[in-house]
């Protein structure tokens, strides 16, 4: 089984919520989709800035979890930032796509870019994860 299969098997529960899907991944990037669901979203029907967080979130996270060192127990996020760029209406599709800023013992940056399926940047995050 490889890396997504297992992701997405092992997917977090906000995660399901979220209705989010790994669809590449590898030690140096992580990209997910999800679909905008009108739950997801405030008004008028655009993808609720919560929801890129915590899509963002997840992905930061799970990035981290590919890539703890040898004895870490876990990681959680310290910090997080955000620049909202655009709408991603609901029935549209956002890709977030993490890449790692830094990989140290005690923490991890990650960046996550989150755009429409047609490439309009949606949102733009940079967050640390400890490593626990």
């Amino acid at each position: 089984m490889d890396l997504v299969d297992r992701l997405n098997e092992n997917l977090l529960p906000f995660g399901i919520t979220l209705g989010m899907r790994f669809t590449s991944a590898d030690k140096d990037r992580l990209v997910a989709e999800l679909t905008v669901r009108e739950e997801l979203c405030t008004r008028p029907a655009i993808l609720h800035g919560g929801a890129i967080m915590a899509f963002a979130d997840t992905l930061g996270g799970t990035a981290t979890m590919v890539n703890l060192p040898e004895g870490a127990g876990g990681t959680t996020t310290i910090e997080s930032k955000t620049n909202f760029l655009g709408p991603a209406p609901a029935g549209t599709k956002v890709i977030g796509e993490c890449t790692p800023i830094h990989r140290g013992r005690r923490t991890q940056v990650w960046q996550t870019r989150i755009a429409t399926e047609s490439g309009k940047l949606v949102a733009l995050v940079t967050q640390t994860q400890m490593v626990l």
